[in-house]
């Protein structure tokens, strides 16, 4: 193996590549945050032109089966792609700078689709009649929402869709390896990503049998995903990741 100044280097992405790498990353994201965006008005009934509980009506056997495989289609691509056998696996065939980028886009198409073609389920499970009762829970459900965003500011929010990723590959930067760290909310509970959704997918005055189908399927999710979060999230630190969930609770406060 040569060490000397002729040593053979790692080959430099040309300039186009580069900057095809950026612009990719650039677009996963903005499909991302409008996917995000239409999240917020899918599950709360608002602005967008299809509803959890709007659209073209089928059979409850038919609106079961479809939905169950749309949300199965959506974990299968979320929980496979996140684990790090994939990333091992997927940096074998492209860029580790868009392994990120890759995952959100996936992500992201996964969930049109599910908005797509969901199947309403209108029978009402529970209905709020009082105005302000029912004020305030559609009001929690969008603190929801933002406790959700916020918690992704906490931890990186540009790392963690992908961004800084592809920036720092344009500009010629390795990323260094994440840190683990608990800010802010993190330090009260270890996931207030995961119980933003929670709220928000709860939160509603109008309960219809398919936005509980859709709340429940993914609030069970939530805890899959946890399970095999928290499990990765050993392996990469060890100790340190043990100490705090020793320490603090998985998502409320206090209590679990």
């Amino acid at each position: 193996m040569q060490n000397g100044p002729n040593a053979a280097r790692p080959a430099v992405p040309s300039l186009a590549t580069r900057l095809l790498t950026l612009c990719y990353g650039g677009l996963a994201y903005l499909i991302f945050f409008g996917t995000f965006l239409y999240a917020v008005g899918f599950v709360s009934g608002f602005v967008v032109p299809k509803t959890v509980d709007t659209g073209r009506t089928s059979s409850l056997t038919t609106a079961l089966l479809v939905n169950l495989v749309l949300m199965s289609i959506f974990a299968v691509q979320h929980s496979g792609m996140a684990r790090q056998g994939f990333k091992k696996l997927f940096a074998r065939f492209a860029s580790p700078a868009i392994e990120r980028s890759t995952y959100v886009l996936l992500a992201s198409l996964s969930l049109i689709l599910l908005f797509w073609q969901w199947q309403p389920m209108p029978m009402v499970v529970w209905s709020i009649e009082n105005p302000t009762l029912a004020g305030i829970v559609t009001a929690g459900g969008f603190v929801g929402w933002l406790i959700v965003l916020y918690s992704t500011f906490l931890i990186s929010h540009f790392e963690l869709f992908g961004l800084t990723q592809v920036v720092s590959h344009f500009a010629g930067r390795v990323v260094e390896p994440m840190k683990f760290k608990t800010p802010g909310l993190y330090n009260l509970i270890r996931h207030p990503i995961y119980l933003g959704f929670i709220i928000a997918f709860w939160c509603t005055p109008v309960m219809t049998l398919g936005h509980l189908l859709f709340a429940a399927v993914t609030t069970a999710y939530i805890f899959v995903g946890i399970y095999l979060e928290e499990r990765d999230l050993v392996s990469m630190f060890g100790d340190q990741y043990r100490r705090y969930r020793e320490k603090v609770a998985m998502l409320v406060p206090g209590v679990f």
